[in-house]
C-alpha cells in the first residue's frame, strides 16, 4: 500500500463499508479523528494498522467475487 494512496483507499474501504468515519474508527480500532487525519493525508497509519486495512480490503474484494447467497447453479 503505497503511502500516497492511503487517503483514497481509506475513503474507498469506508465508503464500501457504507460506514461513517466514525463508525469505521471504531471498526478498525482507532479514533475517529485518526481516520480523518488518514482521508485528508495528515497522517499515515502505522504499519499494523496498514496490515487491519487490508485485510478489510481483501475480505471485501472476497466477498464481492463469491456468488450470491441463497442462488443455486442450476
Amino acid at each position: 500500500m503505497n503511502n500516497h494512496n492511503i487517503p483514497k483507499i481509506v475513503k474507498e474501504l469506508r465508503e464500501r463499508l457504507g460506514l461513517t468515519q466514525e463508525q469505521f474508527a471504531q471498526k478498525v480500532g482507532v479514533t475517529f479523528s485518526t481516520v480523518n487525519h488518514w482521508e485528508n493525508g495528515k497522517r499515515n497509519p502505522q504499519p499494523f494498522l496498514v496490515r487491519r486495512l487490508i485485510e478489510i480490503k481483501d475480505q471485501l474484494d472476497t466477498e464481492r467475487m463469491a456468488p450470491p447467497k441463497g442462488k443455486s447453479s442450476k
